[in-house]
């Protein structure tokens, strides 16, 4: 895939870096390491500076232990102007997270930004994944399946988006 000096980065972004993202981070990782693809690195942020430094939302801890995912090393920080060149890739939650990294990349050549549920084969494209903050548990497990589903489709098209930086 890539090289341990030159690894593939990826960040999953949603608003606030509690909810969402560090979900989909989680789940992309363990995909990722489950199908051995070396040199693939996984974060996340989000697009405000709201919860930095802080832990992920208690529902997004929970729903991820319920799969038996660790849930505990998760520090919140913001994606910045600044900081999109360090990605190959940025996968948004939703329309406006997309919105606000495409302003951010600018003309940049890289990095590419994705919808994440368009990289799900199953599912709607165009369609964001909901915002869990605020609301119970049943959120959260809805979260989990579709970004489960979408963090999927890209484990399958990884070796193409590697090779196409």
């Amino acid at each position: 895939m890539s090289t341990a000096e030159d690894p593939y980065r990826i960040a999953m972004v949603c608003l606030g870096n509690i909810c969402r993202s560090p979900i989909a981070e989680v789940v992309l990782r363990e995909m990722v390491a489950a199908d051995g693809l070396d040199g693939v690195v996984v974060s996340s942020a989000g697009t405000g500076p709201w919860h930095v430094g802080g832990p992920m939302d208690p529902g997004s801890a929970a729903v991820l232990a319920e799969h038996g995912l660790d849930p505990t090393q998760h520090v919140a920080q913001q994606m910045t102007p600044d900081r999109v060149g360090e990605f190959n890739l940025l996968v948004a939650m939703d329309r406006s997270n997309q919105a606000d990294l495409e302003e951010m990349v600018g003309d940049r050549r890289r990095p590419r930004v994705v919808l994440l549920r368009d990289l799900d084969p199953d599912g709607d494209p165009d369609q964001s994944v909901p915002d869990p903050y605020g609301g119970g548990p049943e959120g959260f497990a809805t979260v989990y399946a579709q970004v489960e589903a979408a963090c999927a489709g890209l484990v399958a098209r990884l070796p193409e988006l590697v090779a196409d930086r």
